[in-house]
């Protein structure tokens, strides 16, 4: 992707575009009655999710539709699941060294 995807995704007028996305295709005059913005604005938002690979455009006519791509979310899913994973992990060796009893006292007798 030639944006980086959490700033693609930090603008909430992008994420009500995707949410509005979400539940099938839609024109750009559709997208523009619920985006709470004029119609330029929603198209340059289009286009950053198109060129961040979250949606595609099917021209018909003079209108354009688009629609969600699945690839770009299941990657990020993916992504964040490696992610918590990972920190799953680092959080279960801190809770075995703060629960591990301690094997020898101040001065090397068991306690």
């Amino acid at each position: 992707m030639a944006n980086d995807v959490f700033a693609v995704l930090a603008d909430p007028t992008r994420r009500r575009l995707l949410k509005a996305l979400a539940s099938g295709e839609r024109s750009v005059n559709d997208l523009v009655r619920g985006a709470g913005i004029e119609q330029p604005g929603v198209s340059r938002h289009l286009r950053i999710l198109q060129e961040a690979g979250f949606v595609t455009v099917r021209p018909e006519g003079q209108r354009r539709w688009y629609s969600l791509r699945t690839e770009p979310f299941e990657a990020l899913v993916d992504w964040m699941r490696t992610v918590a994973q990972e920190q799953v992990g680092r959080l279960q060796r801190l809770a075995d060294l703060v629960e591990r009893p301690k094997r020898t006292g101040p001065i090397g007798r068991k306690p």
